[in-house]
C-alpha cells in the first residue's frame, strides 16, 4: 500500500510551484530584454564564438571613434586651408584691381587685413590644440602679427614659425595608417615671404602705395602677380591633398560601419530572443504558475487538519 503524506504532497507541489515561478521569471526577463540570456552560461554552446565576436566588435567600435575624431580634425583643417587659400587669392585680386584702376589708395590696408586672415588660418585650433604646430600643439605656430614685423630688423621669415617637424600618423583600421597633419612653415614660408616683399617695397624708395600708380609701382605689381598666382595654386593643391585624406578616412569609416553592422547581426542571431516564441513561453509559464498555485490551494483544503477541527 502506498502511504499518502500531507507533508510529502506539500513538498512536491511547492517544488513544482517554485519551478513554475522560475520559468515565468526567465520568460519575463527574456521578453523584457529581448535576449536569450544575461551571461555566457546561457550561450554555452556558442560562448567561444560569441566572445571572439564581442572582441572584434569592440575593436571596430574603437576604430570608428578614432575615425570620427580624425574626420573632425580634417574638416577643421579644410576650413583653415581654404581661409589661407582665399587670402592668397584675394591678395592677387587686390593687386590686379590696383593695376586696372591705376590707384592704390587702400591697397596696403587690404593687404594687411588679408595677411592677418592668412596668419589666423595658420594658427587654427581643433580641440584647443594648434592644427599646424606639429608636435608643439600648445605653442602658437606663427607669431607674426603685422606686415611691419616682417621687415623689422633682424626679421627672418623662418623665425616667425614655432612649429616642429613632427607629423602624427593615425591608424584608422587594422591595416591603414594616415598622416592627417600639415606644418605651418610648409604652408606659410613662401606666403609670408611674398607679403614681406610687398611690405619692403612699401617701405622702400619707390613706396609707399597710396594714390596714383607710378611706373615703378606698376612694374613691381606686375612682377608679383605670377608669384601670387603660384601661391594660390599651391594652397589649392594642399587643400586638395587634405581632401584626399578626408575621402580615404571616410571610405575606411564606411567599411568599418558595414563590418560592425554585419557582426552585430551575427551576434544578434545568437543572443536575441524570438519574441513570438518568448511571448508564448511566458504565457505557458504563467499558466503553469497559476495551475501549481491552484493545486497548492486545493491540497491545503484537503488537509487532514481540516477534518480534525
Amino acid at each position: 500500500m502506498t502511504r499518502v503524506s500531507t507533508v510529502a504532497n506539500y513538498s512536491v507541489v511547492l517544488a513544482n510551484l517554485l519551478a513554475a515561478q522560475k520559468r515565468q521569471l526567465d520568460a519575463g526577463t527574456m521578453v523584457a530584454t529581448q535576449k536569450k540570456g544575461s551571461d555566457l552560461k546561457a550561450f554555452s554552446r556558442n560562448a567561444e564564438m560569441l566572445t571572439a565576436m564581442r572582441s572584434v566588435e569592440t575593436r571596430l567600435s574603437g576604430f570608428l571613434e578614432q575615425n570620427k575624431l580624425i574626420a573632425d580634425k580634417l574638416t577643421t583643417q579644410d576650413f583653415a586651408l581654404n581661409q589661407i587659400s582665399d587670402a592668397a587669392a584675394a591678395t592677387k585680386t587686390a593687386l590686379e584691381e590696383a593695376l586696372a584702376t591705376g590707384r592704390t589708395d587702400t591697397l596696403m590696408q587690404e593687404v594687411e587685413a588679408l595677411f592677418r586672415n592668412a596668419v589666423s588660418g595658420m594658427n587654427a585650433r581643433y580641440g584647443g590644440k594648434y592644427l599646424f604646430a606639429g608636435g608643439k600643439i600648445d605653442t602658437l605656430p606663427v607669431t607674426a602679427e603685422s606686415l611691419a614685423q616682417l621687415t623689422a630688423p633682424p626679421a627672418v621669415i623662418a623665425d616667425f614659425f614655432q612649429n616642429d617637424a613632427f607629423l602624427a600618423e593615425h591608424k584608422v583600421d587594422d591595416g591603414t595608417l594616415v598622416k592627417a597633419g600639415i606644418l605651418a612653415n610648409d604652408i606659410g614660408t613662401q606666403l609670408l615671404t611674398a607679403y614681406q616683399t610687398i611690405q619692403a617695397f612699401q617701405e622702400g624708395p619707390d613706396g609707399p602705395f597710396g594714390g596714383t600708380l607710378t611706373d615703378a609701382q606698376r612694374d613691381f605689381i606686375q612682377g608679383e602677380l605670377e608669384t601670387w598666382s603660384k601661391l594660390h595654386s599651391d594652397m589649392v593643391d594642399k587643400t586638395a591633398r587634405n581632401g584626399m585624406v578626408q575621402a580615404r578616412v571616410e571610405s575606411v569609416r564606411t567599411d568599418l560601419i558595414a563590418r560592425r553592422d554585419s557582426l552585430i547581426g551575427m551576434i544578434s542571431d545568437i543572443t536575441d530572443a524570438d519574441m513570438a516564441e518568448a511571448a508564448t513561453f511566458l504565457e505557458q509559464a504563467t499558466l503553469s504558475v497559476q495551475a501549481s498555485t491552484q493545486v497548492f490551494l486545493s491540497l491545503k483544503e484537503s488537509s487532514l487538519l481540516n477534518f480534525l477541527k
